[in-house]
């Protein structure tokens, strides 16, 4: 077994590991924690097929920002989980109907998968030849004519849809909470100053020397 070999069984494990933890943590801030292992994991799974700009795009965009900001967010969001373990039971039936259609979906396309590699093992001799006569292509090059021509569309509804999804979780975030501590700036600027400041009257109480002197006689016979 060779280095690469051996690199890939590490990678594919430890993401393995990090994924079964993102759903199974607890912690939402322990499942972002996982997942954002996971993804350093499955980058340095395509830095072994050798598709670096796949690779370094993982740790720089998801890593690197959307992680990063999924864990504040998270951080800011107060999560009662006493609360999403009440309901846990009644969910289980549509979870397991959406996991088992999760499960046949990715079961037919790695059995496709097989069935085509026998094709594509016979035409990879033909595909070596007139690939050494084309000049060399790299891998940035061809995904930008896929995603600025073929994939245009379906990259423009991803923006939208990550933009909801930024908006919906400012909007999480900013909800009324007992605990907050937020000011309406509206009701600062029609503070007056007889609101803040109560000016009250007190007779002033002066005490005479024979009060004094009596005070201290009746302490003496104490």
């Amino acid at each position: 077994m060779d280095y690469q070999t051996g690199f890939f069984y590490l990678f594919s494990g430890v993401l393995l590991f990090a994924a079964f933890r993102v759903i199974t943590a607890s912690n939402p801030v322990h499942a972002v924690l996982y997942l954002m292992l996971s993804f350093s994991q499955a980058a340095g799974v395509w830095l072994l097929l050798k598709a670096e700009f796949l690779g370094l795009t993982l740790v720089l965009v998801y890593l690197g920002a959307v992680m990063v900001l999924f864990l504040f967010v998270v951080m800011m969001l107060d999560i009662r989980m006493d609360e999403f373990r009440k309901n846990f039971w009644k969910h289980v039936p549509v979870a397991l109907v959406l996991g088992g259609l999760v499960a046949f979906e990715l079961a037919a396309v790695v059995w496709t998968g097989f069935a085509d590699m026998g094709s594509v093992s016979k035409n990879q001799a033909s595909a070596h030849t007139m690939a050494s006569a084309t000049p060399p292509v790299s891998n940035t090059h061809e995904l930008g004519v896929l995603l600025y021509t073929q994939y245009l569309y379906p990259i423009q509804a991803a923006a939208v849809i990550l933009l909801i999804a930024m908006i919906a979780a400012i909007a999480l975030t900013l909800r009324q909470r007992k605990d907050s501590k937020a000011i309406n700036p509206s009701e600062q600027v029609h503070v007056r100053a007889k609101d803040r400041l109560v000016v009250v009257s007190m007779p002033a109480v002066v005490m005479s020397s024979d009060d004094s002197t009596g005070s201290a006689s009746t302490k003496q016979g104490a």
